[in-house]
């Protein structure tokens, strides 16, 4: 498969999705005009790579901020690891966020539990 790195703007994330790499990136802000238009690559590349996943895949999370509307395509994109999780392949997803940011680790405990695939929540300090 293609690796498709995107670079951040101000208003949308830095993606990077490497099969060879088994990672899968997303980080940055994520607060595009056109939520569907911006994900809408990233969902087909995924839909793509669950029909044969690495058997290992490391998804990072790493935003500062994103909206509601990518919130809802975060969890489109947490459902397609669901899927491949439920095949008997190990996906580990790795949330980052600012220590004191309790909006994000709340976030990330909701997509954690309703997503049921191993979440691993890693703290940064503020600079």
């Amino acid at each position: 498969m293609e690796k498709i790195v995107i670079e951040p703007t101000l208003e949308t994330p830095k993606v990077v999705l490497d099969s060879e790499s088994s990672i899968i990136e997303i980080s940055g802000n994520s607060l595009p005009e056109d939520v569907h238009s911006f994900y809408s690559p990233i969902i087909s590349w995924l839909d793509e790579y669950k029909i044969q996943p690495n058997h290992r895949t490391e998804v990072v999370f790493n935003f500062e901020y994103y909206n509601t509307s990518s919130s809802k395509m975060i969890l489109r994109i947490l459902e397609k690891f669901r899927e491949i999780h439920r095949k008997g392949f190990d996906v580990e997803v790795q949330w980052h966020y600012m220590e004191d940011d309790e909006d994000m680790i709340e976030a990330g405990e909701d997509y954690s539990e309703n997503i049921k695939v191993p979440f691993k929540f890693i703290s940064h300090p503020r600079n």
